[in-house]
């Protein structure tokens, strides 16, 4: 299948909500998740149409759309009201979006309600737009993994001196070399080389949210070279990565001022570790660090070498911090030396090599083809050293074994905590192992993490149950998990397997007290199918500091040293992780923290036992070989005498006792090996055979519980037999009592009809009869009415006899004016009735009128006097704002007459002073004696009018301030004027 190259955006438009409850408090914020990468809305107002008009984007290619389809990827919207105070975040539900549904054209948006929602009542929807879009910018950088096609050309900044000309590398096919820069100006090769030396801690690039393959993963470094992609040889295991050193060239030809502006102009240098089309994690490295010399490549190659830390991908996503702090000897790191020389010279001037005790592994040497744009592998050299001749140039893969010399070197030399091999296959000696810098104050401690068994599952179906959990404080971020999975039923506990597991480490006390308490071990339990992708079921949180605040126990260590011992052990609920708090099952555990004391080491040397053999067994070999090439060589007698031969000859002595020695070590360790194995042998016959007793006893039970059952089945089918005997008597006695009634109710319906019959003829008869009753009477009735009409007749006419006679007349008046008599008598009555009514009325709204008119009064007099009040009031403060500016006219005024005595009394002090200067002069004297009086007195008669005015208008007495001010002032110019004279 063909996949377009093009790049899509998903864009997910979270617009608003509606139906949420207001809380003044909290802020709303919406999350979405999707291929491990978290984006979230700015929070706004927890209100009942909150507003997040937000746009969040996920970019991804075609082929990886179509997998997330396959797969069913969703995208989860999970929705936080955040506390505002105390910044707590608490869920309150959550939306799946299907990817398989998502277009290329743009959809109307819609209504999705929240699930599992915390506000029940109001039932709150959010609206959403998915569309998907085609991602038309330009990408700064697209990952590859291998086999990938080479990249497009990357344009480069101009040159700065020949702006008109283009620094674009052209590629030259027949001879095999990149141009940069003007074909006049450029007349020299170089070659820019790569070399990847070493990794180490490459585990804590795998968290817990990473799916590696079930089958061995494979992992490879990978890179691009000038647009060509490089990737070395994979390997399996990253916690001691084994790959041979790998050296990718190009040749470029150029001038090193040009070149030199061409890689400082280069982006960053990316390095990936991948597993499969994946990348783990990634560093960068500039190419500006090859020229901060200044030096140019003619004396010596331009080189970057180091160690440089590897960075998660989905932290690079993200952009967030680590959850703990993880120092330098634990962080993941690759060894990268970038080297530029000029083509022809011996890359060993860059460093120069000093005499190594040990064979390094042989480095590959990969040239990349321009021709084909990958890497192209040529034959590996044999690893043994006497298949060398020690009179053979240094080749370019010596060269290559020189960069990563020279790369270990420079670790060293700059302090690095992490010091390893170049080479991945041997580790030399204690120098090129990695090492970790421990405290002075530090302890050494084992924490134990034994997971017993899990019980009470309430998940509505069989589980095929494994646990995980990772601390990275321990040392290793890398999962550990219990295998292989076992099935968990309802109400069953069972029993994991190899799911004890101890980690020693180093650490400070109270660094060890404080991340115990800060930060929980999480243990997630995962249900694990063959048929569909692996189910998280819930997590379980374990308080570390439970096993501080347990007894001690002292026991003695491997060297008689006093240790310490805290054991804690605990059923803990798993809380569901779909959102809920749910108990789902109960986890049964025990920790053991062991204390040994002050780490009596201040560098702890990463090794294992297999690589100190092998670099024991070539040690030796390239002693000699180093030898033989230092040494010049004898006049040659005979062959047995030479040099070479008592080399070989020492060689192959030495050989055969390290054979032996290796034989013997292989035996002591498989003697060890079988031992473990046997004593692991009888502890599991002796876990079998009690769990064997424990089984049969369980047997024995349920065969008696069977035999039980078995008896009251038996006792139940007889008791069948009988109730079955029953019911045949029974319904044989109900068929007879039911044809009994069939026959009964037969002759009863036969009996009925002939009733019926009898009685319909005699109704019959009745009704003839009824009808000649009936004609009989209705001749009666018209002879009736004819006899009325005739009597009817004859009354009228008696009646009008009557009437004619004066009697009858007069008889009729009387009656008609007793009626009206009796009609005027109670009209009479009534009117007297209705008039003493009207004078009680009367009289009652006299009262009320009378009360009414004094309550107006009363008021009319109240308003009155609050009138007066405000009048009084207002007066009042009409007077004291008079008053107010009286006295400030009257400060005023004070103020002036102060201001003119201390001018009058600066002059006398200045007019005194003149004429102490010129005691002859009588008329100045005679000056002096009689002005300040007169003053005197002007400013005294002054004062006391002013007092004596304020006096009568009478809104000062003698106790205001003003008049005591004043009254002060008069006694001291009468006490000024006594004294003058």
């Amino acid at each position: 299948m063909g996949w377009k190259s093009e790049h899509l955006l998903i864009v997910v438009s979270v617009l608003g909500g509606r139906h949420f409850p207001k809380r003044p408090r909290h802020k709303i914020v919406v999350e979405a998740r999707f291929d491990g990468e978290l984006l979230a809305t700015d929070p706004v107002d927890h209100k009942d149409q909150p507003e997040f008009v937000t746009e969040l984007g996920w970019e991804i290619d075609r082929k990886s759309l179509y997998q997330h389809r396959l797969q069913r990827t969703p995208i989860k919207l999970h929705c936080y009201a955040i506390d505002s105070l105390s910044s707590a975040k608490e869920s309150v539900g959550y939306i799946i979006l299907d990817l398989r549904s998502v277009q290329e054209t743009k959809q109307t948006p819609k209504w999705y309600p929240l699930l599992s929602s915390k506000y029940t009542k109001c039932k709150p929807e959010v609206q959403i737009a998915i569309v998907l879009e085609t991602d038309a910018k330009p990408q700064p950088e697209v990952f590859k993994a291998r086999k990938a096609p080479p990249r497009d050309d990357k344009k480069t900044p101009p040159f700065p001196d020949l702006s008109h000309k283009n620094l674009t590398p052209v590629l030259n096919e027949e001879e095999s070399y990149y141009q940069i820069g003007p074909v006049e100006h450029c007349s020299d090769f170089f070659v820019l080389s790569v070399t990847i030396a070493f990794a180490t801690q490459l585990e804590q690039l795998i968290s817990s949210t990473i799916k590696l393959p079930e089958e061995r993963p494979e992992f490879f470094f990978y890179y691009t070279l000038l647009g060509n992609d490089v990737t070395n040889d994979p390997f399996t295991d990253l916690i001691n990565p084994n790959f041979a050193p790998e050296r990718a060239s190009v040749r470029i030809r150029s001038s090193w001022q040009i070149l030199q502006l061409f890689l400082a102009s280069q982006p960053s240098f990316q390095i990936h570790l991948c597993c499969g089309d994946r990348s783990l994690g990634s560093t960068e490295i500039s190419f500006a660090g090859l020229f901060k010399g200044g030096q140019g490549i003619d004396q010596r190659p331009a080189a970057i070498e180091g160690a440089f830390t590897l960075v998660p991908t989905n932290k690079v996503k993200q952009k967030l911090p680590p959850v703990l702090p993880v120092p330098l000897e634990l962080s993941p790191t690759v060894g990268v030396s970038v080297t530029c020389r000029k083509e022809g010279m011996n890359s060993q001037l860059a460093s120069p090599v000093k005499p190594q005790p040990e064979q390094k592994s042989p480095v590959k040497q990969r040239i990349v083809s321009p021709q084909t744009g990958k890497p192209s592998l040529p034959e590996q050299r044999p690893r043994s050293a006497t298949s060398q001749r020690s009179d053979s140039p240094p080749s370019k893969d010596q060269g290559t074994e020189n960069e990563a010399d020279s790369l270990q070197d420079d670790v060293d030399k700059n302090g690095a905590k992490i010091a390893t091999a170049t080479t991945s296959q041997l580790a030399s000696d204690s120098s090129s192992a990695p090492k970790i810098s421990i405290p002075a104050s530090a302890h050494h401690y084992c924490f134990a993490l034994d997971l017993r068994s899990i019980g009470q599952l309430d998940v509505g179906f069989p589980v095929n149950c494994i646990v995980r959990y990772s601390y990275p404080f321990f040392g290793t971020a890398a999962p550990i998990m219990t295998n292989p999975p076992m099935e968990v039923r309802k109400n069953m506990e069972v029993v994991f397997p190899q799911s004890y597991c101890a980690f020693d480490f180093a650490t400070l006390p109270h660094q060890l007290q404080d991340t115990f308490l800060r930060l929980p071990l999480l243990v997630e339990v995962w249900h694990k199918d063959k048929m569909t992708k692996d189910m998280l079921l819930g997590v379980a949180r374990l308080q570390l500091s439970n096993v501080l605040t347990s007894d001690k126990s002292r026991f003695l260590g491997s060297s008689d040293e006093q240790c310490w011992r805290q054991t804690f052990s605990d059923r803990i609920p798993v809380v569901g992780a779909q959102g809920s708090n749910n108990k789902i099952a109960e986890l049964y555990y025990l920790m053991t923290l062991e204390d040994y004391g002050l780490v009596k080491t201040q560098q702890v040397i990463v090794s294992d036992s297999s690589q100190s053999l092998d670099v024991g067994h070539q040690q030796q070999p390239n002693l000699s070989n180093k030898c033989a090439r230092s040494s010049e060589p004898a006049p040659v007698t005979t062959p047995r005498e030479t040099i070479e031969y008592k080399a070989a000859l020492e060689l192959e002595k030495w050989k055969e006792l390290q054979e032996d020695l290796f034989e013997n070590q292989l035996k002591q360790k498989e003697l060890a090996h079988m031992q473990a194995l046997a004593e692991e042998w009888k502890r599991r016959d002796r876990e079998r055979e009690v769990l064997v007793k424990k089984k049969v006893a369980e047997y024995a039970v349920l065969e008696e519980q069977l035999q039980k059952t078995l008896a009251d089945l038996e006792k139940r089918e007889r008791q069948l037999a009988n109730g079955e005997l029953e019911l045949h008597r029974l319904k044989k006695e109900l068929q007879d009592d039911h044809d009994r009634t069939l026959r009964e109710m037969h002759d009863t319906i036969r009996r009925v009809n002939e009733d019926s019959v009898h009685q319909v003829e005699l109704e019959r008869s009745k009704f003839k009869v009824l009808e000649e009753d009936k004609l009989r009477l209705q001749q009666q009735l018209h002879e009736a009415e004819q006899k009325y009409k005739l009597l009817e007749k004859e009354f009228h006419q008696y009646k009008e006899q009557q009437s004619s006679k004066p009697e009858i007349r007069l008889q009729s008046e009387i009656n008609l004016l007793t009626l009206e008599k009796v009609e005027f008598e109670r009209k009479l009555e009534s009117a007297t009735k209705s008039k003493l009514h009207y004078k009680q009325q009367w009289g009652r709204a006299l009262k009320e009128l009378a009360r009414l008119k004094q309550r107006e009064q009363e008021n009319a007099m109240a308003r009155l006097k609050r009138q007066q009040q405000e009048l009084e009031h207002m007066r009042l403060r009409y007077l004291a704002a008079e008053e107010k500016e009286v006295v400030k006219t009257e400060r005023h005024e004070l103020e002036e007459i102060k201001n003119e005595l201390n001018r009058l009394k600066h002059q006398e002090e200045k007019k005194e002073a003149m004429e102490l200067q010129d005691p002859a002069s009588g008329r100045g004297n005679s000056h002096r004696h009689d002005h300040p009086d007169e003053a005197l007195d002007e400013y005294l008669t002054r004062l006391i009018e002013e007092r004596d005015t304020l006096l009568r208008t009478g809104v000062y007495t003698h106790e205001d301030r003003i008049i005591s001010e004043l009254d002060r002032q008069i006694r001291e110019a009468m006490e000024k004027r006594e004294r003058h004279r």
